[in-house]
């Protein structure tokens, strides 16, 4: 049996016969099994748009050649007689909590909010009423902020390849599309993770885990710098090791945590707005059609990096998705992005974002509370009432001025007509009219959208002291990983940082 791979470019609505075709006559053969490898758009000629396709090929009428093998995550299994608590159920968490249940441990997974279903009900009727629902809403409950997000699993954090593999094969598994093990731009949809998520649940209790919801962490337990039981509203759960993977909006954890000892440091982080067009505005300008067979719609990634001054960039950009109110608390309005698997809504909506570096921008030194409370006084101040959305067009917003008539949203709660850019701090607001100018001269059309609201939760604005595995600086059993500890973004660098925290509990036992 040989092997070759092959890269193939195909039409963008190629069928899997065309496909196979292409393979035959590309490598002169008839019988052979193939798999994809890879597969992206290539969209940089608009009269040329089509797939580059990577097939690994096997087939006894090739010669030579050897598959190469995927980097595999090994959890060695043994009845192990430690307790784990993991808190947060996020994909740092449950990939955390489902490696250690593989590998003996006892594991309880303890998690704020409601699980999927019933938080999937409260946000509808949040949606539709106003009323803000503590603990079940798109901040907290069962997967995290990820699972009302636009589901992508691309990361550009290194040295993860067998985490990675482990991930999509478990999401695979619990019924995931199996194209995220070789899309280059692999996403979920949140109608897909709903599923997902509760499947994965199941796959954690199976193997023996214990998931407890609306169950809130408080405080710990310590015996010097070993924690001895987590506090929680359920009561106190014993535990050998802890993991907190509470993501980067569970303010009262941070400051919890610091004040039991625990280390943090301000990290850069980035605010801004979210900006949204028709998408058939940014299907035009990407493809010169506002449709194109066999793709379902079109993205785009925008960066300004001048010499002098602040980065601006396009963050989570959700084509044919919906802007939606993500406040974690009840007192605060700020704005996330999300989209179906099939990414069929009629808008497109991205946040545009400016780097900051708190203490350049105060002009003075901050500890990590000065900060947070920096940073939760600029979400307070965006709600006024009600869970409108400050919004303008965003050529308005560049006029620094506010009061044109904005029209159709996908945001669910209203938007109000304001002057948005007087909003955000100086510096931020005048680097995103530099860098929505300069998006504009890129993408035809731009400056014809609008922006809207406070989009602050791209990163944590703080950095847990810890070492590579996730170990607390300081601490024998307590690990901090996935967003929260302000070393990882998004699903899929979290998940491998609640593996990494894992499998060094997992080494020493």
């Amino acid at each position: 049996m040989g092997f070759r791979e092959i890269s193939l470019k195909m039409p963008t609505d190629f069928s899997e016969e065309a496909l196979e075709k292409a393979i035959s006559r590309s490598l002169k053969i008839r019988g052979f099994t193939y798999r994809i490898e890879k597969k992206s758009l290539d969209a940089r000629k608009k009269e040329n748009i089509h797939w580059v396709v990577k097939a690994a090929v096997s087939s006894p009428e090739l010669k030579g050649g050897e598959e190469p093998l995927l980097p595999a995550l090994v959890i060695p299994f043994r009845e192990r007689d430690k307790r784990i608590a993991v808190i947060g159920a996020g994909p740092a968490g449950f990939f955390a909590a489902y490696a250690l249940q593989k590998a003996g441990f006892k594991v309880s997974l303890i998690e704020r909010g409601k699980d999927v279903a019933a938080r999937k009900r409260d946000i509808d009727s949040f949606e539709k009423s106003g009323h803000f629902i503590s603990e079940s809403n798109y901040a907290f409950g069962e997967g995290g902020a990820g699972t009302f997000s636009d589901g992508k699993l691309t990361s550009r954090t290194k040295k993860i390849s067998s985490e990675k593999n482990f991930i999509l094969q478990t999401y695979i598994e619990a019924g995931a599309p199996g194209e995220i093990a070789y899309m280059t731009h692999p996403h979920l949809g949140s109608d897909n993770l709903l599923r997902i998520t509760a499947n994965l649940r199941k796959m954690f209790e199976s193997a023996g885990g214990r998931i407890l919801f609306e169950c809130r962490a408080d405080d710990m337990t310590l015996s010097g710098k070993k924690v001895t039981a987590v506090e929680t509203t359920a009561g106190p759960i014993d535990a050998d090791y802890l993991l907190f993977a509470t993501g980067h909006s569970s303010y009262e954890t941070y400051r919890f945590l610091i004040r039991k000892g625990i280390g943090y440091r301000n990290k850069n982080f980035a605010i801004g707005s979210r900006v949204e067009h028709p998408q058939a505005l940014i299907n035009e300008a990407q493809w010169g059609c506002t449709s194109l067979k066999g793709v379902k719609a079109a993205e785009y990634r925008l960066t300004d990096s001048p010499r002098e001054g602040i980065p601006v960039y396009s963050f989570c950009m959700c084509p044919g998705g919906k802007i939606v109110p993500a406040a974690p608390y009840g007192d605060v309005n700020i704005v996330n992005g999300m989209s179906l698997y099939e990414r069929n809504s009629p808008f497109a909506n991205a946040a545009i974002v400016a780097g900051i570096n708190l203490e350049k921008h105060l002009g003075r030194e901050t500890d990590p509370l000065e900060s947070l409370e920096w940073l939760e006084q600029l979400e307070k101040s965006f709600f006024q009432g009600d869970y409108r959305a400050p919004a303008s067009t965003i050529a308005d917003f560049l006029a620094g001025k506010g009061g044109s008539a904005i029209g159709a949203t996908s945001y669910p709660l209203g938007l109000r007509e304001t002057n948005l850019a007087a909003m955000l701090p100086g510096t931020v607001s005048e680097a995103m009219k530099r860098g929505l100018t300069d998006f504009s001269r890129k993408l035809k059309g731009f400056e014809k959208g609008i922006i809207m609201g406070l989009e602050s939760k791209t990163s944590a604005a703080l950095q847990v002291l810890r070492d590579r595995d996730g170990l607390a600086e300081g601490f024998e059993n307590l690990y901090i990983c996935g967003e929260g500890s302000g070393y990882a973004g998004g699903i899929i660098s979290s998940a491998a940082d609640g593996l990494r925290a894992a499998l060094s509990i997992i080494g020493k036992e």
